[in-house]
């Protein structure tokens, strides 16, 4: 069998992808220092501090999916694209243990993060060996250096993209300095979109798909990837804790600049002047969220999604895909970035 035989719900098609990457992330891990597999373990949550396994999927596995079903859109069979989905999986983890350093997180998915669990120095050190594991895998692949230029150039805007984040952190809410939409949108393309568009771009690859595919599946991720983030930005401040695991208008409380707040700020309504002294003063967070929303920026992130998944679905349209899996993969973009619903 080339690929699927036919289009499958999102939720089961994840189940299906993880189920085929996850032995290989295991393989893959295991090559670790005993010390440093059981942090990478825990952060994939596979096991409890100490060791102790424990019955967890680790997340949805969307950068892994993206990895599979870009083989199976290049028509290979959906384990050529493991290799990829490995890496990109190790990447996305080793990226999340620095960041939530950086960011001074404590919790993830609802538990200590690896640097509360660990300490601040063997998280550093489980990050690092995701990384050069990362890089193993795709090496051993047999693409191996161009599956490694364009892990690169994700890496590369990830970099980009986290630099740019801790800067915009630091910028005013208001003035000739504040943050534009615009500036936030790229960042998202960064922090986000490069590493989703690098999966599905890596899997095609080794699925033996012409570079004008390669490149468009990589575009298609990084609209993918800002869609994204803008549906995060929405549920951060509007969402449901018991869906999203984090209290209601947590990013208000957290003082973060997403995108309906930058949107909020950049509209002419009147409400924009009254929603930038309270975001100064940091109260009031449930008043904030009203303004916001009577400013039009949550209106404004949703339509700007709903743009990036339409620029997705042209990309698909524009390059010959095996049907059967473009349209999964058609299912599993529409499912991420319609969690508003």
């Amino acid at each position: 069998m080339t690929a699927l035989t036919s289009a499958v719900a999102a939720p089961e098609l994840l189940g299906r992808c993880r189920a085929l990457v996850r032995p290989a992330l295991e393989e893959a891990v295991g090559r670790l220092h005993p010390w440093v597999g059981e942090m990478a373990g825990y952060a994939f949550g596979w096991c409890e501090v100490g060791g102790t396994p424990v019955e967890a999927s680790g997340g949805k596995g969307v950068r892994q999916a993206l990895a599979v079903l870009g083989a199976e859109a290049a028509g290979a069979p959906g384990r050529a694209g493991v290799p990829a989905a490995v890496a990109v999986e190790l990447v996305h983890t080793f990226s999340l243990l620095h960041d939530d350093i950086m960011d001074g997180d404590a919790d993830r998915r609802r538990r200590p993060t690896v640097w509360k669990a660990y300490g601040t120095g063997p998280a550093v050190l489980a990050g690092d060996a995701l990384f050069a594991l990362a890089v193993e895998t795709l090496a051993a692949s047999p693409a191996g250096p161009e599956a490694l230029r364009l892990l690169s150039g994700a890496l590369g805007d990830l970099v980009r993209g986290q630099a740019d984040d801790l800067l915009l952190a630091a910028r005013p809410w208001a003035g000739p300095h504040r943050v534009r939409p615009g500036e936030y949108r790229t960042t998202a393309e960064h922090k986000t979109g490069a590493l989703l568009g690098c999966a599905a771009a890596l899997g095609a690859l080794l699925g033996g798909a012409p570079p004008t595919v390669v490149a468009a599946l990589d575009r298609a991720g990084r609209h993918l990837g800002i869609a994204f983030q803008l549906v995060d930005d929405v549920l951060g401040i509007w969402g449901d804790p018991a869906v999203t695991g984090k209290p209601v208008h947590g990013d208000l409380r957290e003082r973060k600049k997403t995108f309906p707040v930058l949107a909020a700020l950049d509209s002419r309504s009147p409400a924009a002047g009254r929603l930038a002294a309270l975001l100064a003063s940091g109260e009031e967070p449930a008043r904030a969220a009203a303004l916001i929303e009577e400013a039009g920026g949550r209106s404004a992130a949703l339509a700007e999604a709903r743009r990036h998944l339409a620029a997705v679905e042209a990309v698909l349209a524009g390059v010959p895909l095996e049907p059967v899996a473009a349209d999964s993969l058609r299912s599993l973009l529409d499912f991420l970035v319609r969690r508003d619903r």
